[in-house]
């Protein structure tokens, strides 16, 4: 499949540069970016060459990869979508639930494929865990922190302005949400979101099972305090989600794998646009509350 990626920032040349070039069943045609010269520099070290216009892009590819920032991903996801190009897209999908839901009907109306990337969701031995789990039901309750550490000194995302405007809620809220939803069940109503110290927000939920939930989610947190994971109660006793020991390139391999296998069969991925556009919404519901 022949992908091109639109971005340039260190998400990009993090993760989905190397995994789009590492990929076997994928070509990387080239990048766009709103700085030509980082798109330059992306090309000259992953592969492909540099676009000039994001349009010219997404016309020459089959799919298109994008790691920008949410209010910017949405609208190019839905133009891309419209073009009939299969979207591998970054949480969260949008800031906007009109703009998320614009990547939906576009995706819906054109039947392409889409995998929102949901680290968690991508990783070995984690992803097994929590599809174990929601299998298992009888879930009473469930707690999530995701809490990361801006300020540490040796984020690439420091200087990151959407997160740090929107803050942990909308950047490190979708992870804890794309855990505790396929296990507890949609969430009905977020009954209370209550600010901490910095831009930590604890969120109380409840879900469609009958089970509630807490998170935790902040960018602000001291360096030692960092860090995320998740623990559920029921039936079954207590259980914690395992840790991570892949790299985001590593993940990133398995959202492809999970965008060529949807595009080839036709069959919706669980962490499409449509789950996207769901984490918007409860966050969105939250962000309102505070």
């Amino acid at each position: 499949m022949r992908i091109g990626l639109l971005g340039t920032g260190p998400w990009a040349e993090i993760a989905y540069g190397p995994a789009l070039r590492d990929h076997p069943e994928v070509e990387f045609i080239g990048t766009w970016g709103r700085r030509p010269e980082a798109a330059a520099a992306i090309s000259e070290t992953f592969g492909g060459r540099p676009y000039a216009d994001a349009d010219t892009l997404i016309a020459d590819s089959e799919a298109i990869a994008i790691a920008l920032p949410p209010a910017v991903q949405a609208p190019l996801a839905a133009r891309a979508a419209r073009a009939g190009r299969h979207l591998l897209l970054d949480k969260p999908l949008a800031v906007d639930v009109a703009d998320a839901r614009a990547v939906v009907d576009a995706a819906t109306e054109s039947g392409v494929a889409s995998v929102v990337f949901f680290t968690t969701r991508f990783t070995g031995e984690p992803a097994r865990w929590i599809d174990e789990q929601a299998e298992r039901g009888g879930w009473f309750t469930g707690h999530a922190d995701w809490l990361g550490a801006l300020d540490s000194g040796d984020s690439p995302f420091a200087n990151s302005p959407w997160r740090r405007q929107k803050g942990g809620l909308w950047d490190v809220g979708p992870h804890a949400l794309s855990v505790l939803l396929p296990i507890l069940g949609d969430v009905e109503k977020v009954a209370a979101a209550v600010p901490g110290a910095g831009d930590t927000v604890n969120l109380v939920l409840r879900h469609a099972s009958g089970a509630s939930s807490t998170a935790t989610l902040s960018l602000t947190a001291p360096r030692p305090a960092a860090g995320n994971g998740a623990e559920f109660r029921g039936e079954s006793g207590v259980v914690s989600l395992p840790k991570n020991e892949e790299t985001a390139v590593t993940a990133l391999g398995r959202a492809i794998d999970a965008l060529l296998e949807s595009a080839r069969t036709g069959r919706a991925h669980a962490c499409d646009v449509r789950f996207g556009l769901r984490v918007v919404e409860i966050l969105t519901e939250a962000e309102q509350l505070l």
